[in-house]
């Protein structure tokens, strides 16, 4: 692991700590800014969205659906760290993984349930405005990324070597990161924006929103997220004003940013290697949001599908009992392929 995921590991855990040791008083400061329910891994998950499960050349649930992951073979063998061979079944699916909020309140953290105090009161807070205020559509969420291996975490499949062990962790914090609040630095880590702002090359971004609502988006077009936007900048702005194609596309984004940062690790590439393959350039159909903050959705939404679709009472004007307006949480799957087996010693 690299030493600056362990540095962001202390200081998450620190950080976590001190939210559970003041949330009440942080949430009451907060006020109504903030307000929310921890989340119930149990009945905020979309757990059918696991499928379809291939193991070998048996596909399980969601027959019209492709299997995730590119397997060409049934079996499988894969050198492991004894210097020997694992020889065994390809095994894909669709993992639990993580969990993004993207919040107009900063701080806020609706998966908790509670919220910290602005240390500088209405800095770095959320907009989205429409083009009747301006002279075009703007938005800009903070976002939050937190490791959530659903499995392990309801000490399920525990003797599945595929599933992941890691424990409940927040990795990233927009608020303290520059690049996400500023479009002039996050041109440090995606200098190609210039070469896709264009007409013509947001022209394409039509055909990857269609084969999104129809399957799947195209991954060539890797600069579009669909009806959601261009992936560019890297940063917490968008040029639109629907809130669910805002915070849907700022999920989307950040998964794009730590991928380009080499904090993403993409399991549906390689089923030899159970830490994932580093990816610069997302390979978004390997990953599905499902709403689950303010109102849970049904389905895992492959990047870009528009939400005239899956956007219908999800975001109430007064908020829920869940969380307030315009702060989302949103449950990450991915694909994971692996290979099942026994070592030959």
């Amino acid at each position: 692991m690299p030493p600056t995921m362990k540095l962001s590991h202390i200081l998450a855990v620190l950080l976590l700590l001190f939210l559970l040791l003041t949330g009440g008083a942080s949430a009451q400061a907060a006020g109504s800014a903030c307000k929310g329910k921890v989340l119930n891994p149990v009945t905020d998950i979309c757990w059918h969205c696991m499928f379809p499960v291939k193991m070998g050349s048996v596909t399980f649930g969601n027959g019209a659906e492709a299997a995730p992951g590119a397997i060409t073979s049934p079996v499988c063998a894969c050198p492991n760290g004894s210097g020997s061979l694992t020889v065994g079944v390809s095994t894909a699916f669709w993992e639990h993984a993580r969990l993004i909020e993207t919040v107009k309140d900063p701080y806020c953290f609706p998966v908790l349930g509670a919220g910290m105090t602005n240390p500088k009161p209405g800095f770095a807070s959320g907009e989205v405005r429409s083009r009747e205020y301006g002279d075009s559509d703007f938005a800009f969420q903070q976002v939050h990324y937190f490791y959530f291996p659903a499995w392990s975490l309801l000490k399920l499949f525990m003797d599945f070597p595929c599933a992941e062990s890691r424990a409940f962790d927040l990795a990233y914090l927009s608020e303290v990161d520059p690049m996400w609040n500023d479009d002039s630095l996050s041109f440090i880590i995606n200098p190609e924006a210039l070469l896709f702002g264009n007409p013509v090359s947001q022209l394409a971004c039509v055909a990857d929103s269609v084969a999104a609502t129809i399957t799947q988006p195209i991954d060539p077009l890797f600069w579009c997220m669909g009806s959601w936007g261009s992936f560019y900048p890297l940063s917490g702005s968008m040029v639109e004003s629907n809130p669910l194609n805002v915070n849907a596309g700022l999920a989307a984004r950040l998964l794009f940013k730590l991928s380009r940062e080499t904090l993403l690790f993409d399991t549906g590439i390689n089923q030899c290697s159970s830490a994932g393959v580093v990816t610069p350039i997302l390979v978004k159909s390997n990953y599905r949001l499902q709403i689950a903050r303010p109102v849970r959705g049904n389905d895992c939404l492959p990047i870009g599908r528009p939400s005239l679709i899956w956007g219908a009472a999800k975001n109430p004007p007064f908020g829920t009992d869940s969380t307030s307006p315009d702060n989302f949480l949103w449950s990450l799957t991915r694909r994971r392929v692996c290979c099942v087996g026994y070592s030959l010693n």
